[in-house]
């Protein structure tokens, strides 16, 4: 049998570099040159002058983090986390809040000065919340640390699979305070509890979910302990096995309510929800105010998830069929539709990264677009759509370069770019949502 010989990687040769700061990357690093090549700075800021650890060399880039600051930025402040320099969860604690905002405008910008060759774009106010306690949901790691002996519960590390024990998270609602030192010292002192793999969090209108993801069985006694314990932070403690899914129909039903247009949305521990609930509202009055409908459009939601967009359009559209991957969120849309007395809007389970040509949902009838994919985009769905028959196309991005990506076959299909606006979900991290608004030309 042939052998394919593989050359063995050099190991990177510690070097300390000294860069110049020229801007910063859509993942909110510095941007400087290093050996006649584009070097990537985590923890480095636009117009600053650093001293960094070169962390990764390639053909094309380099990588490099810093670890002393020369000249600091005007904008550079003191992180407010007690763990930000290990943990992996925030990327932007050491840069202004609201120029955290111009820096991503700033990133989107070049983005589709690139990838869709639009350099012009017609920028609205961004769409802000608190820059702390945001986070209504998390996923918190938990693992055994051979080299401390013992159970750790908190985040990934920066770069890295191992976890950081966190005391407090800043960016966690408060209801989730103390989350992290109370199942640290449940799950140490009680060998049975080390086989919890994860927490996952969620804040619903009424309840604080915990659940459990655990890889082997836990008997009933320690259950008791851990719902015991949790008691006196209200905890609602919801068990998960080896099974993907989390049974809770024991219980009611999750949900958050939006005042603004009278809805309310239940929906399964399992399923996607928005993590920043004031960007959320914000963000769908936003959505309604900009295609401003009239009430005779028929109107297609790609990527609807349990409906969050659907059921606020269809008070405004003649009719919505929106359609979603996820069978268990395609069932909570459709219930949603009927807890909230609408009957214009209909509900498809399909794989939008498949053929749509026999699609039953499709329809020429079909006028106004909306999309809200995941980061890899909507390039599948839209190289299939006959676009020109849309008036108005809206996309909701959590990924700048998909949105600049697929921007350019919007645009190739003869829309123009009327209006663009961050959304800013994630305050200190390096994470850029948008909402673009495309009309035909």
């Amino acid at each position: 049998m042939a052998q394919i010989f593989k050359a063995k990687k050099k190991p990177l040769k510690q070097q300390t570099l000294e860069l110049n700061i020229t801007g910063m990357d859509h993942q909110g690093r510095g941007i400087a040159k290093h050996n006649n090549k584009v070097c990537f700075v985590s923890g480095a800021l636009q117009n600053e002058t650093v001293k960094a650890m070169l962390v990764e060399d390639k053909a094309k880039y380099s990588s490099a983090k810093v670890i002393k600051v020369i000249k600091a930025s005007e904008s550079r402040v003191d992180a407010f986390c007690e763990h930000y320099n290990q943990c992996g969860g925030c990327q932007l604690q050491h840069l202004e809040v609201s120029q955290q905002v111009v820096e991503k405008q700033t990133a989107v910008t070049q983005l589709f000065s690139k990838f869709a060759k639009l350099n012009s774009l017609n920028w609205q106010a961004p769409l802000l919340s608190k820059s702390v306690h945001y986070r209504r949901s998390a996923r918190i790691a938990v693992m055994f640390d051979k080299a401390a002996k013992k159970m750790r519960v908190g985040y990934r590390a920066s770069g890295s699979k191992n976890i950081v024990s966190i005391n407090k998270c800043a960016v966690l609602d408060e209801v989730f305070a103390d989350v992290f030192t109370l199942f640290d010292d449940l799950i140490n002192q009680h060998k049975a509890l080390h086989s919890i793999s994860h927490l996952q969090l969620c804040q619903s209108d009424e309840k604080n979910f915990v659940v459990i993801r655990h890889t082997k069985a836990i008997n009933d006694e320690f259950k008791a302990i851990v719902e015991q314990a949790s008691q006196s932070q209200q905890y609602q403690i919801v068990w998960q096995s080896e099974s993907d899914v989390i049974e809770h129909s024991h219980l009611a039903m999750p949900f958050y309510y939006l005042k603004e247009f009278d809805l309310k949305f239940e929906f399964g521990l399992g399923n996607f929800i928005q993590v920043n609930a004031q960007v959320n509202e914000a963000m769908l009055k936003q959505a309604a105010n900009w295609l401003d409908l009239k009430g005779d459009e028929n109107l297609l939601d790609l990527f609807c998830g349990i409906g969050n967009f659907s059921l606020v359009l269809a008070k405004q559209a003649k009719s919505v069929i929106g359609v979603e991957g996820v069978t268990s969120a395609v069932a909570m849309a459709a219930q949603n539709a009927q807890t909230n007395s609408i009957t214009n809007a209909q509900f498809h389970c399909f794989d939008l990264t498949q053929s749509i040509q026999s699609a039953p949902w499709f329809s020429k009838n079909l006028d106004v677009l909306v999309l809200d994919p995941s980061r890899t985009g909507a390039m599948a769905v839209l190289e299939q759509l006959p676009l020109k028959q849309f008036k108005t196309i809206l996309y909701v991005s959590c990924d700048p370069v998909t949105l600049a990506r697929d921007s350019a076959i919007i645009s190739q299909a003869g829309f123009d770019l009327n209006k663009i606006g961050l959304m800013n979900m994630f305050p200190h991290t390096g994470h850029i949502e948008t909402m673009a608004l495309f009309q035909r030309r």
